[in-house]
C-alpha cells in the first residue's frame, strides 16, 4: 500500500461555526484543523445523483467539502427511493440534480453546490471536470463510465469508482499520473466495455438498496483520505463486497504493459494453509464485467430456468407478457401485449395480475429477463414459455407493423 500527499492546499481558518461542525473531525489526530481546511478548500465532482451519488454526497456534505458538482440528466422516478436515500417522495418527477442540491444544502449551508443538469459528451467532458479536483463516479452505464476514465486520465484527475449489482461491489481509484505509485485507469482493470446486453442493469437484475449506502458511504470516506492525504488511498487495489457472505477482499491492480494487459490475483491477507490458486482469480460478475457463471465467493449465481420451453412465434391463445421496463415499451412492444415489469412478476401480487386460464408467453428485450420471469412463472404453476430473440428478434421480423402494448 502506498501513501499519497494531500489533494489540495488547506483553505482559510475555519469560522465558529464551521468549527463547531466539523468538531469531532478536528478532533482525529489524523485530520485535525489543517484536514478540515483542505476539505473546506476541495472541490469534488460526483457523477450521477442515484444510488451510489446519494450516500457520497450526502457524507462528503456533512464532512464539509468546499464545493460539490452533480451532474445526472435524469429524473425521481418512484422506484429510485428503494436506494437513492438523497431524494424524497415528493421530489417524484423532479431532476435529480435539483433534488440533491437542496438536499445538500439542507444538511449543510457552507457548501457551494453546483449543479450539471446534463448527459456528458466527449464534448462537454474535459471543461467540466478540468473545474474540480476529484471525481466520483457513480454512473449507471458504461459509455459515460469510460468516458469519464479517459478524461480524467488526460486531464490527470482520480477517479473514484465503484460498481454494484444484486448483492456485489467493487471499488477502486483510478489516477493516471498520481504523484506516487504507478498510474492505473478504468481501462486497466476492463480494457474494453462490455457488449451491449451482456450485463444486467440494476432495473433488470436488481440490487440491495442498504448495500448501495455501504459503498456510496466508503467513496465518501475514501474521498476524505485522498483530500486530507491521510491513510492509504485505493489506488492500485479493487475491493471486492460479497454482502451475501459479508466478505470484502482485496485484488491487485497493476498498470498494463503494451496492450495493457493485466491479471488479477487476490491479495495476501494471511499466510495459506496450503498453495494457492494457479490461475488468476476473476473479479466477479458485476456492471463493468462480462456475465460469468459464479459469484465471487465461487457460488452459484441465480438459477437458471428449467423447463421452460422456447417458441420461435407467438402463438394463438395465448396471453404475452412483456417484463421490460416503461421507458423499453415506450419505444415500441408487441400488439396485445401485457406489460408487467421483471421486478413486479417476481412478487405475488404481479403475478396474480396474469390468468391461469391460458399460457403465458414472456418476452423481454432478447430473452434473459423473461427467462429469469418465466423461471419464477413455471415455479408457480403457470403454463409459461419464453419467445425467442424477444422484441428484438420481433421488432426485426415485423419492421412494418404497429408496435403498440396492451392494457396492464
Amino acid at each position: 500500500m502506498i501513501a499519497l500527499p494531500p489533494l489540495v492546499e488547506p483553505a482559510a481558518p475555519l469560522t465558529e461555526a464551521e468549527f463547531a461542525r466539523y468538531s469531532r473531525h478536528v478532533l482525529l489526530p489524523q485530520l485535525g484543523e489543517p484536514g478540515q481546511r483542505r476539505l473546506k478548500a476541495a472541490r469534488v465532482l460526483v457523477l450521477g445523483a442515484g444510488g451510489l451519488g446519494a450516500p457520497a454526497l450526502q457524507y462528503l456534505a456533512a464532512a464539509g467539502v468546499g464545493t460539490l458538482g452533480i451532474i445526472d440528466d435524469d429524473v425521481v422516478e418512484e422506484s429510485n427511493l428503494q436506494r437513492q436515500v438523497i431524494h424524497a417522495t415528493a421530489d417524484i418527477g423532479r431532476a435529480k440534480v435539483d433534488s440533491a442540491a437542496a438536499a445538500v444544502t439542507a444538511l449543510n449551508p457552507h457548501v457551494r453546490v453546483r449543479t450539471h443538469g446534463l448527459r456528458l459528451t466527449a464534448e462537454n467532458a474535459p471543461g467540466i471536470l478540468a473545474d474540480y479536483d476529484l471525481v466520483l463516479d457513480g454512473a449507471d452505464n458504461f459509455p459515460t463510465r469510460y468516458l469519464v476514465s479517459d478524461a480524467a486520465a488526460e486531464l490527470g484527475l482520480p477517479v473514484l469508482w465503484a460498481s454494484v449489482l444484486g448483492f456485489d461491489a467493487q471499488v477502486s481509484l483510478f489516477w493516471s499520473r498520481p504523484p506516487a505509485g504507478d498510474g492505473v485507469t478504468l481501462r486497466d482493470l476492463f480494457p474494453h466495455p462490455p457488449a451491449p446486453g451482456a450485463v444486467p442493469s440494476c432495473s433488470q437484475a436488481g440490487v440491495v438498496g442498504a448495500m448501495v449506502g455501504q459503498v456510496g458511504s466508503l467513496l465518501a470516506t475514501e474521498a476524505v483520505k485522498l483530500i486530507a492525504g491521510i491513510g492509504h488511498p485505493l489506488l492500485g487495489r479493487v475491493l471486492v463486497f460479497d454482502a451475501l457472505a459479508a466478505a470484502w477482499r482485496e485484488l491487485p491492480l497493476r498498470r498494463r504493459t503494451g496492450l495493457r494487459t493485466t491479471s488479477l490475483t487476490p491479495a495476501p491477507t494471511a499466510p495459506a494453509a496450503g498453495p494457492g490458486p494457479s490461475t488468476p482469480t476473476a473479479v466477479p460478475t458485476l456492471p463493468t464485467l462480462p456475465a460469468g457463471p459464479t459469484g465471487p465467493t465461487g457460488q452459484a449465481g441465480p438459477p437458471e430456468p428449467t423447463g421452460v420451453p422456447v417458441v420461435a412465434e407467438v402463438p394463438a391463445g395465448v396471453t404475452l407478457l412483456d417484463v421490460r421496463e416503461p421507458d423499453e415499451v415506450a419505444g415500441g412492444a408487441i400488439p396485445g401485449s401485457v406489460h408487467i415489469p421483471l421486478a413486479r412478476v417476481l412478487t405475488t401480487v404481479g403475478r396474480a395480475e396474469l390468468s391461469r386460464r391460458e399460457p403465458v408467453v414472456v418476452y423481454c428485450r432478447t430473452g434473459p429477463r423473461a427467462e429469469r420471469a418465466a423461471a419464477e412463472l413455471a415455479a408457480d404453476g403457470y403454463d409459461v414459455s419464453v419467445l425467442a430473440g424477444g422484441w428484438s428478434a420481433w421488432s426485426s421480423a415485423h419492421p412494418g407493423e404497429p408496435a403498440r402494448a396492451g392494457a396492464r
